[in-house]
């Protein structure tokens, strides 16, 4: 208990110091080498989660070392379209006394475009601002689980190109990264521990898909999850480009998801994006969330492409991405799952009355995330959802977290899952996209 009131105190005093010293403080683990594959042997010949490379670096919060030890590891995955990559992730090792068997996966909304901001650089002191600071921030949300003595793994879920959105990656990187993580040597996991999802936002998108792959993709991890906490949860993006399109905070995220997608895929949209549009795009490559959201407030998907694509289902690239990212075309999960999501989406200025949307929580669209929870209801899953009417998207994250602690030791414990299949409201439909050009 000791040690644990000892990190409480650093972490605090870390935070404290970071905010008065601007983020400024220099790098501890800058050798860039680590985070790509050097090895002679063809990297598609290593199967999924294989171990590429290991290091052991200190906590670092704000750019500030606490005695806290990570164990970094450089694993073979998969990108979005099934091509090999070599990505890094994070188990973050619990300053007192390790739970035996159990463990976390928390998945980051780093959100950024920029590899610069991913959480393992950050971790090891590479300090970018503002995009490293979500990491940072996020401290308060591992923090609670690793002081009751979870292992903390926290993959670079958009991999090693820093592919904004593209959900079957992210689900690959967590679930390889799990996999690396219990055959590397140092975490304190391996092949029989017990592990929970938790994630919002950026995170959520990592945490569903993951649940979602995991009985097809990676059946031996999914023996082992014993559920899936998540917020604020994107579920079709083609809905969500309409949804803020026009909005004052959120609007500037459907340049980087285009932008993510773009990359993910290998998309060219030249031919349909407008002059200003185009510039628009090549602005964001490298922008973490916050620069983004800042530097393209009101923008409307009209105004990123030629006026003959002022309907989005009109672009066939587009209409076959969106689709490809709609979770509502996945499988369920087969793991209990919980879900929370906010609906007063006008707080952060983002109107609930768009035909086919309704609300929201700013960003994400209260409606798919119903029809989705329904949907797994409807297949077997056990899910529980709360909807908090007066909350945005940055609000919900409190709730959840504190909610998401209780229900995932209960998990670990065995009780049984609670539900509220039958009580969901309806939602939106969550058909593919219909390719309207000729």
């Amino acid at each position: 208990m000791a040690r644990s009131r000892t990190f409480a105190a650093i972490v605090t005093g870390a935070v404290a110091a970071g905010a008065l010293g601007g983020l400024t403080a220099a790098p501890a683990h800058a050798d860039t080498n680590f985070f790509s594959y050097h090895g002679s042997r063809p990297l598609a010949s290593y199967a999924p989660g294989a171990v590429l490379g290991t290091r052991t670096i200190d906590y670092h919060l704000a750019g500030i070392a606490l005695p806290v030890k990570v164990e970094q590891i450089l694993y073979r995955t998969q990108n979005a379209v099934g091509a090999p990559d070599a990505n890094v992730t994070s188990v973050i090792l619990p300053p007192g006394r390790a739970k035996s068997g159990e463990a976390v996966s928390y998945q980051s909304f780093y959100d950024s475009l920029s590899v610069a901001d991913s959480p393992s650089r950050v971790f090891a002191g590479d300090q970018r601002f503002p995009g490293g600071v979500i990491p940072n921030i996020e401290t308060a949300l591992i923090a609670p689980m690793l002081l009751q003595g979870y292992p903390i793994v926290v993959p670079d879920t958009e991999g090693p190109t820093a592919d904004f959105a593209a959900g079957p990656e992210y689900g690959a990187t967590t679930l390889d990264s799990i996999r690396a993580a219990s055959s590397a040597a140092g975490t304190g996991i391996n092949a029989s521990t017990k592990l929970a999802l938790f994630g919002y936002s950026g995170g959520a998108i990592g945490t569903n898909w993951a649940a979602a792959m995991a009985p097809s993709y990676a059946p031996d991890v999914n023996k082992r999850l014993v559920g899936a906490s998540e917020g604020g949860l994107l579920v079709d993006p083609a809905h969500n480009l309409k949804y803020v399109s026009g909005s004052p905070v959120w609007a500037g995220v459907a340049p980087m998801a285009l932008a993510g997608a773009s990359r993910a895929y290998g998309l060219n949209l030249a031919p349909y994006v407008s002059t200003s549009g185009a510039s628009v795009l090549a602005g964001v490559q490298n922008d973490s969330i916050a620069q983004g959201l800042l530097a393209n407030p009101f923008i409307t998907w009209q105004q990123l492409v030629k006026p003959q694509y002022a309907n989005p289902d009109s672009i066939k690239p587009f209409v076959d991405a969106v689709n490809k990212l709609n979770l509502g075309q996945r499988p369920s999960p087969t793991v209990p799952m919980f879900i929370e999501q906010g609906a007063g989406g006008f707080f952060e200025g983002t109107p609930g009355n768009k035909p086919g949307i309704g609300a929201g929580d700013g960003v994400m669209i209260t409606g798919d995330v119903r029809s989705l929870a329904r949907q797994y209801c409807a297949s077997g899953t056990t899910v529980k959802y709360t909807q908090q009417d007066l909350l945005s998207h940055v609000a919900t994250a409190v709730p959840w977290a504190t909610a998401s602690i209780g229900w995932i030791n209960d998990r670990f414990a065995g009780q049984a899952a609670p539900s509220s299949c039958g009580s969901i409201p309806a939602g939106n439909s969550l058909a593919p996209e219909v390719y309207a050009g000729s």
